[in-house]
């Protein structure tokens, strides 16, 4: 027998769970299938929250042929066969799963066929197609973004299974208590193919219990014990490469940048369980330079340290280091002037004319630079009282530029910007000495 969640996919827009942003009334997917002017789609989001459900029901609702491959498994060949089916047919939709890896092979076989309409690509993936999905596959195709499924969908869905007699569970007559319904949803941690493939495995199991003990099998309800020996322990939906990774890393950083020490634990300990140690180790590099940074270059270094420290043990033990590092640039005083700095230089850089170097400033090193004019009139800073003389560093059409604004937030950095701006006026002094 099939599993319950393969039995109960919806057949039409009404039956989906969720989404209702997308497929609820007046929305866009319930347009395309109502106005019957269906285009290819993206659809993206973590496991078992509808992608497969909302393909097949607008297969349903549209009465086209619906076909499902996996982009990574699936050959040509078959590909070949849907296409020659949508050529008979006039119009085919095709399910095509983990479409991100989709070869550049597959993917020309289907880019005509795409701009025909011989095939409706409904493409689903769980990672996010702006990054990994190519141009030439985006661009024939509408993206939507599937949302969690919230715990009354969820419910929703259970209550549908155990009344269903057809292709649920209703002939079982099996109630859940409230703790056994809520443990089951929780512990899906919002899968709904694995948790009503849970549920099925509850209510069979029980029922060949009641059966070894001799009792009515029928009309029987579960509880929270027999629901926690049938369904495995929470787990995350960790893709080391998906759309759930980025936004795991991005909110484990804004945590740490919030100083919300918290939250930033909590995020890391995502991560710890994914196992993913080394994306931990880089994003923290990047948070101690990018975030704290010239406020507390100590922290940032310790930070360094304990990364170090994280690779050499390797988890769980690299918890440790980790947490500390993360308690601490949690509560560190945060600055962002020195990537500030860099990217407005950077700006300048890559958009604007920003001139030559000064001849000063060249290299003299080699045979016809005095003929150039190249370093000839450099001065050495450290022949200078306080290793400093003030001369023209920036190029002629930069002159003025004021990269480094520091903030001031912590002592370090309070010195620093006292510095900078001494630096500044001796310079401007001498200049106008000049004038």
């Amino acid at each position: 027998m099939k599993p319950l969640a393969y039995r109960m996919r919806p057949q039409n827009l009404n039956e989906v769970v969720g989404q209702q942003h997308l497929i609820g009334p007046g929305k866009i997917i319930r347009r395309m299938v109502e106005a019957k002017l269906l285009s290819s789609m993206i659809l993206y989001g973590p496991p078992g929250i509808g992608k497969t459900s909302i393909a097949s029901a607008i297969a349903g609702s549209t009465k086209y042929a619906f076909r499902k491959l996996n982009a990574a498994t699936d050959s040509k060949k078959q590909l070949e066969q849907v296409a020659a089916e949508g050529k008979l047919s006039g119009t085919v939709i095709l399910l095509l799963d983990e479409i991100h890896r989709l070869d550049k092979t597959k993917q020309d076989f289907l880019l005509p066929l795409l701009e025909s309409g011989q095939i409706i690509l409904i493409g689903a993936t769980t990672e996010n197609p702006y990054i990994s999905i190519s141009p030439a596959i985006r661009s024939r195709c509408q993206i939507f973004e599937l949302k969690p499924l919230t715990e009354s969908d969820i419910r929703q869905a259970i209550h549908r299974c155990l009344l269903d007699e057809k292709n649920g569970l209703g002939d079982y007559q099996v109630t859940l208590t409230n703790d056994a319904e809520k443990l089951l949803i929780q512990k899906g941690n919002g899968d709904l193919r694995a948790t009503l493939n849970g549920l099925e495995l509850a209510v069979r199991s029980t029922k060949q219990e009641l059966i070894a003990a001799g009792k009515t099998a029928t009309n029987f309800k579960i509880d929270q014990k027999a629901m926690s020996d049938s369904i495995q322990m929470r787990s995350q939906n960790f893709d080391a490469t998906g759309d759930g990774h980025y936004d795991l890393v991005s909110a484990f950083q804004k945590s740490i940048r919030g100083s919300d020490t918290d939250a930033a634990l909590h995020y890391l300990a995502r991560l710890i369980e994914s196992g993913d140690l080394v994306a931990i180790c880089r994003r923290l590099s990047v948070i101690a330079y990018e975030d704290i940074g010239l406020a507390n270059p100590p922290a940032a270094q310790r930070a360094i340290v304990a990364i170090q420290a994280a690779q050499s043990l390797g988890l769980p033990e690299a918890r440790i280091p980790l947490a500390n590092a993360v308690i601490e640039l949690s509560l560190s005083p945060k600055s962002n002037s020195a990537i500030s700095a860099i990217d407005a230089a950077l700006a300048d850089v890559q958009k604007n004319d920003i001139g030559a170097i000064p001849n000063d400033l060249k290299d003299a090193h080699y045979s016809g630079a005095k003929k150039l004019g190249h370093g000839t009139n450099y001065l050495y800073p450290h022949d200078y009282p306080n290793d400093w003389v003030s001369q023209q560093y920036l190029p002629d059409k930069l002159l003025g530029k004021d990269y480094f604004k520091p903030k001031g937030n912590s002592k370090f950095e309070k010195a620093l910007k006292q510095q900078h701006h001494t630096l500044q006026k001796m310079q401007q002094d001498e200049l106008h000495k000049h004038e």
